[in-house]
């Protein structure tokens, strides 16, 4: 009996080490996933301005060299 709890002791200490590694993991993955997103609305909002840039240069040109 006294083996058996043990053993059972063992595995909850390392069921407990596990949900910390991932919890810190997790986090890790949600700073990674936060900065992801900001760098994607940053070039989201840069090709829109390098689209407009574009489209207001195209409507300066004369229609012929179109």
């Amino acid at each position: 009996m006294e083996v058996e709890l043990s053993g059972l002791e063992d595995k909850v200490m390392q069921l407990a080490a596990l949900c910390r590694e991932l919890r810190a993991e997790n986090r890790g993955l949600r700073q990674n996933l936060l900065l992801a997103q900001q760098e994607q609305q940053q070039l989201s909002m840069k090709l829109a301005g390098t689209k407009d840039k574009v489209a207001a240069i195209l409507a300066k040109l004369p229609e012929d060299m179109l």
